[in-house]
C-alpha cells in the first residue's frame, strides 16, 4: 500500500474498506513514499525498497505529487522507476459507461518510448540551449505488448481491436508498429481490426466512443488518451488503471488515474470510485474475480457522488 499524496490515502482507505466488504482478507504493508515524504527527508525511490517491493504479490497506490516539489522528480523517479524496474509493460486502462453504451479498453505500452527518458541537454541555460527526447521502441515491447491486446481482444465478445498511432509523421516507430501490429494479427483471425491516427481518435472518442472495444497504442498516446477516456465515460474520478506485468515475475500496481489533487486534499471531497476501481482490478489478478465483479457492480449502482469519501466508500461496501 502506498498511499502517497494529497487525495491518495483517503481514496486506498476506502478501496480497502471495500474489499473487505467483499470478503477478501489482504495482507498490507503500508510504505510512505511520495512527494511528502521527498520534502522530509530527500527519500524517493531508494534501492533496498524496491528490491522489499518485489516480494509482494501487488502493489496498490493513491497518488503522488504535491506542488512545492519540481516536476519530474517524483514522477520519474518513483512512478516510472517501478514500472520499468518491475517491467510493468502494460497499462491497462478500462472504460465503462452502461447508459451510453461505452465500454472498451486502452492497452497502453508503459515501459518504453518518450518515457524511457532518452535524451538531454546542449548548451542548456544558454540562448543556444537544445534539448532533445526522443522514443525509444524496440520489436520485443512493441510486440508483447501487441500481442497482449489481441489476446484481451480475443477474450471479449466483440473481438475488435484498434490501433493507435501517427504513422504518417512518426515513419521510424510508427513503421515498427504498424508491421509488428499486422504480423502478429495473422495470428488471432478471429479479431478485426482498425487503425486510426491519434488525432482522429481523440475526435472519435468524443463524438463516438462506442466504436471502440480494445485501442492499443504506445506510451505518449496512451497517457494522453486515456485522460481523455476517463472524461467522456463519467469523468476522472471514475479511471481506474493497471500497470501489468503479465508473466507475474514481478508485481503489477494499481492506481486511480486522477493524481495528489492537492486543492481538495483532506477535505474528503474526492471520489474514491477509481482508486476501488483500481482495486478490483487488482482482484482479478489475485484470483479473486468474484469479488472484483461484485465490486464493480456496487461502484455503478452508487450514484450519490455529493457524498464525503468515507460515505461513498460506506455505500459501496453496504451494497456488497
Amino acid at each position: 500500500m502506498i498511499g502517497g499524496d494529497g487525495i491518495g490515502p483517503e481514496v486506498v482507505a476506502e478501496a480497502l474498506k471495500v474489499v473487505r466488504a467483499a470478503g477478501v482478507e489482504l495482507d498490507t504493508t503500508d510504505f510512505d513514499l511520495g512527494g511528502a515524504r521527498y520534502l522530509k527527508d530527500g527519500t524517493i525511490l531508494p534501492d533496498d525498497v524496491l528490491d522489499e517491493l518485489r516480494g509482494f504479490d501487488a502493489i496498490l497506490l493513491g497518488a503522488v505529487g504535491t506542488p512545492d516539489v519540481p516536476p519530474g522528480v517524483i514522477e520519474r523517479g518513483l512512478l516510472l522507476k517501478m514500472r520499468f524496474a518491475l517491467d510493468q509493460y502494460v497499462n491497462l486502462r478500462p472504460f465503462t459507461l452502461a447508459d451510453a453504451g461505452i465500454d472498451f479498453l486502452v492497452v497502453r505500452e508503459n515501459t518504453e518510448g518518450t518515457y524511457a527518458g532518452e535524451g538531454g541537454f546542449l548548451r542548456k541555460g544558454t540562448p543556444d540551449e537544445i534539448a532533445t527526447q526522443g522514443s525509444v521502441n524496440t520489436r520485443m515491447g512493441v510486440e508483447r505488448v501487441i500481442r497482449y491486446a489481441f489476446e484481451l481482444a480475443a477474450s471479449r465478445p466483440r473481438r475488435h481491436l484498434t490501433m493507435v498511432h501517427k504513422t504518417n509523421v512518426l515513419t521510424f516507430a510508427g513503421d515498427l508498429w504498424q508491421r509488428t501490429f499486422e504480423e502478429v494479427g495473422s495470428e488471432f483471425p478471429e479479431v478485426t481490426t482498425a487503425y486510426n491516427h491519434v488525432d482522429a481518435a481523440c475526435i472519435f472518442f468524443v463524438q463516438d466512443p462506442q466504436r471502440y472495444d480494445v485501442i492499443v497504442t504506445d506510451n505518449l498516446f496512451g497517457d494522453i488518451l486515456t485522460d481523455l477516456g476517463g472524461a467522456v465515460s463519467g469523468g476522472i474520478g471514475f479511471a481506474s488503471s493497471g500497470n501489468l506485468d503479465p508473466t507475474r515475475r514481478a508485481p503489477s500496481m494499481f492506481e486511480p488515474v486522477h493524481g495528489s489533487a492537492p486543492d481538495i486534499a483532506g477535505q474528503a471531497k474526492a471520489n474514491p470510485i477509481a482508486a476501488i476501481l483500481s482495486a478490483a482490478m487488482m482482484l482479478d489478478l489475485l484470483g479473486e474475480a468474484e469479488a472484483a465483479e461484485r465490486i464493480r457492480k456496487a461502484c455503478a449502482a452508487t450514484t450519490d457522488l455529493s457524498a464525503s469519501t468515507p460515505e461513498i466508500g460506506d455505500a459501496v461496501a453496504a451494497r456488497l
